[in-house]
């Protein structure tokens, strides 16, 4: 769902794109390929991209910090060796005896085996790497990573230039 200005909002499925276009809230800008919604009497293109008639005014979307949403961010990877086999667990890069604080810069996944190895140690007092740096991870990189982006979402995600006048 984009907002009036093409600035994309959040993804919403089919049925609640569907409904605000029957309210006169939403325009249809992409069709889902060739995919149809049949009543009785009629067949609607399932959409795929709505944009709202309406600018809303929507505060910076932030992810929540979550024992989840860091095996996502790190895609299920361990951040010391590389494995994505067994069950992840989360570990404090700077452990919380030392200052580490409960932030996407200070939390990586990683597995059974390196957690345990590390214990309640740095990286560097244990002799291990990162693979890489923990970031926070943006609202749209979120999207990305989770959802895909399909070659209709692409230009309303990235700002192409061929869309609503935005520049890149």
């Amino acid at each position: 769902m984009l907002n009036q200005n093409y600035e994309p909002l959040t993804i919403c499925t089919a049925r609640r794109a569907i409904v605000l276009m029957f309210q006169g809230k939403a325009e249809l800008i992409e069709k889902a390929n060739g995919l149809m919604i049949r009543t009785v009497s009629r067949s609607y293109s399932l959409p795929s991209v709505v944009r709202l008639w309406q600018y809303r005014k929507v505060p910076h979307k932030r992810i929540m910090l979550t024992r989840k949403n860091i095996i996502t961010r790190d895609r299920n990877r361990c951040q010391y060796c590389g494995s994505s086999k067994g069950p992840m667990t989360v570990d404090h890069v700077i452990p919380k005896r030392l200052g580490g604080q409960e932030a996407w810069e200070n939390l990586v996944c990683a597995c059974t085996k390196c957690n345990n190895r590390k214990g309640d140690r740095t990286p560097d007092e244990v002799g291990m790497k990162l693979l890489r740096k923990p970031t926070r991870p943006t609202y749209i990189t979120f999207i990305q990573r989770n959802y895909g982006v399909t070659d209709q979402w692409r230009p309303y995600l990235f700002l192409d230039s061929s869309i609503g006048g935005a520049t890149t």
